[in-house]
């Protein structure tokens, strides 16, 4: 495919998605229909689309108007790109630029913030001064961050395995375990390291919450909003701890158990009802509305509404509630987030104490964008009892 029918093409895609279709269904279905595309074509195409979804509003903006064209138009115009030489109505390409597209000269410095009007003021109280800076690393690619697994290498033998395979990678700040893959993100998945479980896709941020937690040998441990398992994983890999994962939804744990045989390490998977206290420490990573990981799936910052968001915390409410329950009498409860909604985070912390008078709060972390990660917060409660606290 030429360039102009790539861009053609995420016009189409992004004409479906304005009808209602979700990101990656509406990606399927054209590739489906669009068997001639290679495999750098798909990948340029959900590039254009995503880059899109980031920033949809200053797209509309610089493009004149919410179709898939307007906003494909205002993309280019976003990167610095002039847009004829694409909308030329060549075969596969865009119709040529009418006069009222060509003649749009909207400023870049003058662009909205590419997230929900409804939620300017949350993201304004949120981060102050530095909003900015985070409104731009919203609009930006996510990068690829690895969590080295200690049970299998050191970070040099990890670093020096994936080079081996044609992958660079450069040690992260957030946490002692996190490289950024700087070259051959593609190839990750058939090299060595990662086969052989010296190496998990997680982000650096969702590893510093691991990685703050006071993990030490012979503990008992619950991951109670476990997923997929990534932080469960992260777990296990610094200490030698009885963990138990639990999910609403089990089909969610269902990668756990190869995951853990690959990264070597033992991970018991409860049924619904299967958590019995108490645990010395509880992580919740509390479902949410995923505004920490926007860059990655950018589609569910246009689908959140609030209703949805006023039933998420709700949600969450109630997983502090029942999760407190199975900590021990001087265990840690940690609340977890990969929002960067303060609604979700901080408040949601001050109102279970607020109805747990017995709880306190020993600290709190957030991570955002800005940082070079995805959006995390993070939250270590106890009770006023704990023996710990007064030795």
């Amino acid at each position: 495919m030429i360039p102009a029918a790539r861009l053609q093409a995420a016009i189409e895609i992004l004409d479906d998605i304005a009808v209602g279709k979700a990101a990656e269904q509406a990606l399927t279905s054209w590739a489906r229909r669009s068997r001639f595309a290679g495999s750098k074509d798909r990948a340029a195409v959900r590039d254009h689309v995503f880059d899109v979804l980031r920033a949809r509003r200053s797209c509309a903006t610089l493009g004149g108007g919410q179709g898939g064209r307007a906003l494909v138009l205002g993309l280019l115009r976003l990167r610095g790109e002039d847009p004829a030489p694409f909308f030329s109505g060549a075969r596969f390409a865009p119709e040529p630029l009418t006069e009222a597209e060509a003649a749009d000269v909207t400023r870049n410095d003058k662009l909205p913030p590419d997230v929900p009007d409804w939620l300017e003021e949350e993201f304004s109280a949120a981060f102050g001064p530095e909003l900015p800076g985070v409104l731009q690393a919203l609009r930006t690619r996510a990068p690829v961050h690895l969590r080295v697994n200690l049970r299998k290498a050191n970070m040099a033998q990890a670093v020096e395995a994936l080079a081996k395979d044609c992958i660079v990678t450069v040690p992260h700040s957030a946490a002692n375990t996190a490289l950024e893959i700087t070259q051959g993100p593609r190839k990750l998945r058939q090299s060595r390291a990662y086969l052989e479980g010296l190496v998990e896709l997680q982000d650096a941020a969702s590893q510093a919450v691991v990685q703050i937690l006071p993990l030490r040998d012979g503990q008992r441990v619950l991951d109670y909003c476990a997923g997929g398992g990534g932080k469960a994983l992260a777990m296990a890999g610094r200490a030698n701890i009885t963990l138990h994962a639990h999910d609403a939804a089990p089909d969610r744990m269902q990668d756990i158990p190869a995951r853990a045989t690959r990264a070597g390490v033992q991970v018991t998977c409860l049924p619904p009802s299967g958590a019995k206290g108490p645990y010395d420490i509880v992580l919740c990573d509390a479902p949410c509305s995923g505004s920490g990981s926007w860059r990655r799936a950018p589609d569910g910052k246009w689908r959140l509404t609030p209703e949805r968001l006023n039933g998420l915390m709700q949600t969450q409410d109630a997983i502090l509630a029942t999760a407190s329950a199975l900590v021990g009498p001087d265990g840690l409860l940690a609340y977890a987030t990969c929002s960067i909604l303060p609604c979700e985070n901080r408040s949601r912390v001050d109102h279970f104490l607020a109805i747990n008078p017995d709880w306190i709060l020993l600290n709190d972390w957030a991570w955002s964008p800005a940082d070079g990660t995805d959006g995390f917060y993070t939250a270590h409660l106890t009770r006023k009892n704990a023996i710990w606290l007064t030795t």
